[in-house]
């Protein structure tokens, strides 16, 4: 005769975001990049679904929202399977910045909590250094801005605050943290790097047994 069955006592399974703002958003821009290749669409459009995902802050999972306490974080949130566009949250320390540094793909930043200051340039001087274009702008709460490789894309980026932790949520046009970009020196001297990811695994957005 089998032994009984012995059951484990029931779990208590901790709270969860729901993640279906983020699952609708990258459905959602997926069917934006099938629909069109058009960039002026792609940012216009985009910049929609953006600052619907961002107008609220619940689904962000706590493990990626997290500052380190020398440098911004950059979490990978999802990464399209054919890698036409990447979902990062950026998370600042006190008073973090980045430093000059381009893109080279195209973007969207939309501030889910906090503000950024944004410090744009866009042409170099006769020496050949950086020239800041413009004055320096801050990014407030629920905005979006758009990143267009054929405007510029070179800037710095700072948290506004020098108290709290600021987040924002970027979508990149590519796997951004595997992008061949460059940080500059004020002179204009480039350096060539790959940002990677400060998450070694990925949110799972999709599970939402614990949410239904």
């Amino acid at each position: 005769m089998n032994a009984p069955t012995r059951f484990a006592p029931d779990r208590v399974t901790p709270s969860a975001p729901d993640t279906a703002p983020l699952r609708r958003f990258v459905r959602d821009f997926a069917d934006l990049l099938d629909d069109t290749d058009d960039l002026d669409l792609i940012l216009e459009y985009g910049s929609t679904l953006l600052a619907r995902l961002v107008s609220h802050g619940g689904w962000l999972p706590e493990e990626y929202a997290q500052p380190h306490p020398e440098r911004y974080q950059q979490y990978l949130l999802h990464c399209d399977s054919a890698e036409r566009f990447s979902v990062v949250s950026f998370v600042w320390g006190p008073g973090q910045a980045t430093p000059i540094h381009d893109h080279r793909v195209w973007g969207l930043v939309g501030v889910l909590r906090g503000a950024e200051k944004v410090q744009g340039f866009g042409r170099r001087d006769h020496d050949g250094a950086l020239v800041q274009q413009g004055p320096t702008r801050d990014l407030l709460e629920t905005e979006v801005e758009a990143i267009d490789p054929r405007e510029g894309d070179i800037h710095r980026v700072e948290n506004a605050f020098a108290d709290r932790t600021s987040i924002s949520i970027h979508v990149y046009g590519g796997n951004i943290g595997a992008v061949e970009r460059a940080t500059y020196r004020a002179n204009g001297e480039e350096r060539p790097f790959v940002s990677g990811y400060a998450n070694p695994a990925l949110p799972n957005i999709w599970d939402v047994s614990r949410t239904a």
